[in-house]
């Protein structure tokens, strides 16, 4: 680094307030969008892109604030649209790192469609869903992964739907990226970003996040430094499922069926436990420790599934790329007027 603050190779070295914008962050005193928010901002120097090539793009929601905590490029779009808007500015420009920011409402309720499809279809899009299993800009209705019996505003007696999985969703839409992480720990969360960052294709992180106005301590059980270790399982590749304060519990299937065992008791050695192994062309494993839940089994934190596949928006480049190359550039008015088309006269007839 030069004392100008250039590199030796010319290009700006840019930091985190670069990317900090001159809006005022109105989200609740407390709230878990601000660590998240300080993990993406610390993030993007790191990934040596221009801020002009950068664009964040939200629905609605308290999450969906964040495009303008960002100095980059983005759009606040409608409620759950943000997939699809983002898709579009994806084909447009492929040069462009789009990331998507939702909440659990915005892009599994009224958003699942364009949540779903995006996936599948694998854009080149970093998705992050904040779950904190609540409504919190519409304060306090219960959302599409609150749990099932929880009482809040709008279910008195307690909730009778059953709760969304993303992790499922994304899996069954064969997302080429799926993690989760939790916003009190920055460290890992940080880590999980960059991963998804360098992801081509379709990255899906959830990230659990607290709401403490309508939904506090939704994570408590699990979360909190003083259980962790015991109730936590960090996911990493060709490592076996191994957690505790000890380092003495791990998981092992039965058949398909998970199951926490005790190292050194029955004869269990590190050798029985099941082995991470995030780029399985199947994604059984990555449903298998999706649907580990506390209080049966410790929560699964980490990248469950990372493989490669082309992506919709190169995929649909190299299709215009071969049509303009068989059959020319084209005329967009002479495609206007093919076909079957008529002129509509002074009496209403058609000529």
């Amino acid at each position: 680094m030069s004392e100008n603050g250039h590199t030796t190779n010319g290009a700006v070295k840019l930091t985190r307030k670069d990317f900090t914008s001159d809006q005022e962050v109105r989200w609740c005193p407390g709230c878990g969008d601000y660590s998240i928010l300080a993990q993406v901002q610390r993030l993007m120097p790191e990934l040596g892109i221009p801020k002009e090539k950068i664009v964040f793009i939200s629905g609605i929601g308290c999450s969906s604030r964040f495009p303008y905590y960002m100095n980059t490029y983005g759009f606040h779009t409608i409620h759950g649209r943000a997939p699809a808007i983002a898709s579009g500015v994806k084909i447009a420009n492929p040069d462009l790192q789009v990331w998507v920011v939702t909440g659990d409402g915005d892009a599994l309720s009224i958003g699942g469609n364009h949540f779903m499809h995006a996936l599948r279809r694998n854009f080149d899009l970093k998705i992050l869903l904040f779950n904190n299993r609540i409504y919190g800009l519409t304060k306090g209705q219960y959302s599409p992964t609150s749990e099932f019996g929880k009482i809040n505003k709008s279910a008195p007696m307690g909730v009778i739907d059953q709760p969304i999985n993303p992790l499922y969703l994304a899996f069954a839409s064969r997302a080429t990226f799926v993690a989760r992480s939790i916003d009190i720990d920055p460290k890992h969360l940080a880590a999980t970003l960059e991963r998804a960052a360098a992801h081509k294709g379709s990255a899906f992180v959830e990230i659990y996040q607290n709401c403490n106005i309508f939904n506090d301590g939704a994570f408590k059980g699990f979360a909190e430094r003083e259980v962790r270790e015991d109730r936590v399982i960090q996911i990493e590749h060709g490592k076996p499922l191994i957690f505790g304060k000890e380092k003495n519990k791990g998981i092992r299937l039965n058949g398909l069926k998970p199951e926490v065992v005790t190292i050194g008791e029955n004869g269990i050695t590190e050798s029985d436990l099941l082995v991470h192994d995030e780029h399985s062309p199947d994604p059984l494993l990555g449903f298998i420790l999706g649907r580990m839940e506390f209080p049966e089994f410790p929560v699964p934190m980490g990248v469950f599934r990372s493989i490669e596949r082309p992506s919709y928006e190169n995929l649909l480049t190299e299709q215009v790329d071969r049509a303009v190359a068989n059959k020319g550039a084209g005329n967009l008015e002479k495609l206007l007027h093919s076909g079957e088309t008529w002129v509509i006269g002074d009496d209403g007839e058609h000529a």
